[in-house]
């Protein structure tokens, strides 16, 4: 896991229960950099994020999916 200062910018989707205009639109943001390939594959591919966390190793991170699934990382012990 990355420390919490390890960021890059990617576009993500904003969900359009959470727009202004009630329509989906995209957004750049901050992801963890240990994640960010993941975030990018999942939207990439149709499968959209709402949120999400490396843990930054002190615990599980997460992947919420505006389907309202959850995606767990388990951090290593």
């Amino acid at each position: 896991m990355c420390e919490w200062e390890d960021k890059v910018i990617l576009s993500v989707p904003v969900p359009a229960n959470l727009s202004h205009t009630g329509k989906i639109f995209w957004k750049m943001t901050d992801i963890d950099l240990c994640i960010a390939p993941i975030i990018k594959a999942l939207n990439n591919n149709g499968i959209y994020t709402s949120s999400c966390c490396c843990g930054h190793g002190k615990c599980d991170g997460s992947i919420l999916l505006h389907d309202g699934r959850e995606l767990i990382i388990k951090n290593k012990e």
